[in-house]
């Protein structure tokens, strides 16, 4: 039986085809309408001031994106913080915690295994976050992960990340696409990252660096690369990326463009035998274990099991069925706009920090 996500992600990005693929689209054409007009409101009512947003004493940086899922955008916070770190600020991140319920999820375990150093807050509401981060925490500066729709917190900066796969020009609001805002929403940002400029082609990177300058010509815009770093394993210990080419592979991940995931073990030359994509944040369970370890004991002997490192903070497995698991680490890696990017968030940087 297909799953249902892939169904609804081939339907709305036009990869399937016939009358029920054409009749559904056009419904959800049509039911986008009213999603339309709740965000259209929303935003109007924060931009007349009829709904304020409350501003903390510390700078705010953003960091989001317009579409659901995706898009980079915890290793665009790495950056960010590791970056305000580097500067002697004493930063925290504070995050909705999607699947958090439980405890910290993918995100939050990836942050923490990264940046030791600096504290992420998980909740529903992020105006409490960000005081208890000032009055416990006493942070200099705060990053709100995934927050370009949380308009209630304010910001003194926006971030938004731009999938190059996949342009936000010709994507629809959701239901009929996966867009949380129109394109023109941009115009509150003030910076934009292309993201996965390396998954494309030059001239579709250079149309939509075009389609921004002229729609928002005061928008900075970089382009950037999601690039795996190394290999590592649940026990410490970490492998160059050759190790996994030619190597026949089972890969798993719970992403929302899990199609990144498999262009990324193309580039480093991995034999991927099985890919299995699960949703975003999947929790995994026991049969979704025995699961992989029944694929993975399909793989010759000299086969790997490759993960993101945010699915393997959550199996914390060292081996499935015999076979190494290694998770892959990836990092942003900022080709153009860089300096531009960084001048922008110096600006934020508080006299005196003093981890200086």
């Amino acid at each position: 039986m297909p799953d249902l996500r892939d169904t609804y992600r081939a339907t709305v990005s036009g990869d399937r085809r016939g009358p029920t693929a054409a009749l559904a689209r056009a419904a959800l054409w049509w039911a986008r309408l009213p999603y339309g007009l709740v965000i259209s409101v929303r935003n109007r009512l924060f931009d007349a001031g009829i709904r304020r947003a409350v501003r903390v004493s510390v700078p705010v940086v953003v960091v989001g994106n317009l579409s659901v899922g995706g898009t980079g955008k915890t290793p665009c916070v790495e950056y960010v913080a590791r970056h305000y770190r580097a500067a002697g600020v004493a930063v925290a991140v504070l995050s909705r915690g999607y699947g958090a319920a439980a405890g910290p999820n993918d995100e939050a375990l990836v942050l923490e295994e990264n940046l030791p150093d600096v504290p992420h807050l998980q909740g529903a509401d992020r105006v409490a976050l960000a005081l208890t981060a000032l009055q416990e925490l006493e942070s200099e500066l705060l990053v709100l992960d995934d927050g370009f729709q949380h308009r209630r917190l304010a910001r003194d900066l926006d971030i938004v990340l731009l999938d190059a796969t996949r342009p936000a020009d010709t994507d629809f609001l959701l239901p009929r696409g996966t867009l949380r805002e129109p394109l023109g929403s941009l115009k509150r940002a003030h910076v934009v990252i292309l993201t996965r400029c390396d998954q494309t082609s030059p001239e579709r990177v250079a149309r939509q660096r075009t389609l921004l300058a002229k729609r928002f010509p005061k928008l900075v815009v970089a382009e950037a690369v999601h690039a795996p770093v190394e290999l590592a394993s649940t026990d410490g210990r970490t492998a160059a990326l050759a190790l996994v080419r030619g190597r026949p592979v089972l890969a798993f991940c719970g992403l929302g463009n899990p199609d990144a995931f498999r262009a990324t073990l193309a580039q480093l030359g991995a034999n991927v035998v099985e890919f299995v994509a699960f949703a975003d944040h999947h929790p995994y369970t026991r049969a979704d274990v025995e699961r992989l370890r029944t694929l993975a004991a399909k793989l010759p002997a000299d086969g790997l099991a490759l993960t993101t490192q945010k699915d393997f903070v959550k199996l914390r497995a060292g081996e499935l069925a015999g076979r190494p698991l290694w998770a892959v680490r990836v990092g942003l890696q900022i080709r153009a706009g860089e300096a531009e990017l960084l001048t922008k968030l110096d600006e934020l940087i508080p006299e005196g920090s003093r981890d200086e």
